[in-house]
């Protein structure tokens, strides 16, 4: 890992993010983006700092959708941040692999509109290539001339893990030298909120937004819906070396599989969650009492929680006392197709800083959720080596990803 770039709740700087995180601090607030007066549910994690024309005039920016922006703006970091631009890579040899659970929803919408106002000759020409979930993958590509493979990964709320955990398996086989790979998304719209609302999985906290996002709390409500991208520069050690890159931290393994069990609830006895994460330590050659700290997908949902903590117990069994588990999620919410590359950052950052980042608003915590350090309310400091994230998606798709500190 060579570079990382990102949008979120919590700022659109590694180191801005990375503090606010270490600190504790939460980004979810009133919804600004539209009107909520008629939503039971009225707050979001908005990357409210965000804005295009930072990185693109107004006719680019008009051309995209606000999903391809953040990627477009969080790539352009992690690629400066890489040194990538500057050395003299093969086009050929460097791919581009962004997920995204749901893509344009908001080009979808305002066309939508203008078809029922207007009628269909009214539709923009753009609507297609804006909305399509491959936009960011593809817009990465164009603005800088990567010609390896690119396409776009969707596994709802694993899209993200998924895209990095494919984009190492190219890089281990030879297909390619470099990935620019990550997670985008872009819900927080009318349609997208009031979607999550009727599916009951929206916490209601309206009057106390900071704390609404509280995993393995016993009084949690729903998760709190958030918007960003992260995106990683991941590459071979001989290619990164012969660049003279500085190395962030080593991608070790990837693990995925399928619950097969229900559209949205999670396996009631855990096993998909399990599988994944015993395949990822697998695929990295390692051990559960090896791995330090784990970034849970810890939603925030009544039901995720408890199944996510009893699967970690059975997977590193004897080794809980020496293992942080903790759900940054509590800070800056749930990116769904974004939330994966976001918590990657976490995770090669509490390598980096030997830190592991709390789980805020851990109040009354649920016995259901077992006795795992779950890092309340302040950061742990402890010398970190190996982490593990998961990531679990609608559809039964789950996915764990492990990072090793970088040893020369």
């Amino acid at each position: 890992m060579t570079g990382m770039g990102l949008v979120s709740p919590l700022g659109n700087d590694r180191k801005v993010f990375w503090n606010a995180v270490r600190e504790g601090q939460s980004g979810i607030g009133k919804i600004e983006a539209f009107d909520t007066s008629d939503y039971q549910v009225k707050i979001a994690g908005e990357a409210r700092d965000f804005d295009p024309l930072d990185i693109l005039s107004k006719r680019e920016a008009r051309r995209v959708d606000r999903f391809t922006q953040f990627a477009i703006s969080a790539s352009r970091q992690a690629i400066e941040e890489s040194g990538l631009a500057d050395f003299d890579f093969i086009p050929e040899r460097v791919g581009t692999y962004i997920g995204t659970g749901i893509g344009g929803l908001l080009e979808i919408e305002t066309q939508h509109t203008k078809l029922l106002n207007s009628g269909p000759r009214r539709i923009s020409p753009l609507m297609i290539p804006k909305l399509m979930t491959n936009a960011a993958a593809g817009m990465v590509s164009i603005m800088n001339g990567f010609k390896g493979p690119s396409f776009s990964v969707s596994s709802a709320c694993a899209s993200g893990s998924n895209a990095i955990g494919e984009a190492f398996d190219s890089i281990r086989s030879g297909r390619v030298d470099v990935q620019v790979c990550g997670g985008a998304e872009a819900a927080v719209t009318p349609m997208g909120v009031s979607g999550f609302i009727q599916a009951k999985a929206l916490s209601k906290r309206n009057d106390e937004p900071q704390k609404a996002s509280r995993p393995f709390d016993k009084d949690r409500d729903g998760f709190v819906m958030a918007e960003g991208a992260a995106i990683l520069v991941l590459e071979s050690l001989e290619h990164a070396e012969a660049r003279g890159a500085d190395i962030l931290a080593e991608m070790a393994g990837y693990g995925g599989s399928s619950d097969a069990y229900h559209m949205t609830l999670p396996c009631e006895d855990g096993t998909g969650a399990q599988n994944a994460m015993e395949r990822a330590l697998e695929n990295a050659s390692l051990h559960s009492d090896q791995v330090d700290y784990i970034n849970a997908h810890g939603t925030s949902t009544p039901a995720g929680d408890g199944i996510e903590a009893q699967a970690v117990e059975r997977v590193f069994s004897g080794h809980t006392d020496n293992l942080a588990v903790s759900s940054s999620k509590s800070m800056f919410g749930h990116l769904l197709g974004a939330s994966g590359a976001l918590e990657s950052v976490v995770c090669i950052s509490s390598i980096i800083d030997k830190v592991c980042p709390p789980t805020i608003n851990l109040e009354n915590r649920d016995p259901e959720c077992g006795n795992l350090n779950f890092v309340p309310n302040e950061a742990q400091e402890h010398d970190i080596n190996i982490v593990m994230n998961n990531s679990f998606g609608f559809g039964g798709h789950n996915v764990s990803l492990v990072f090793r500190k970088f040893e020369a």
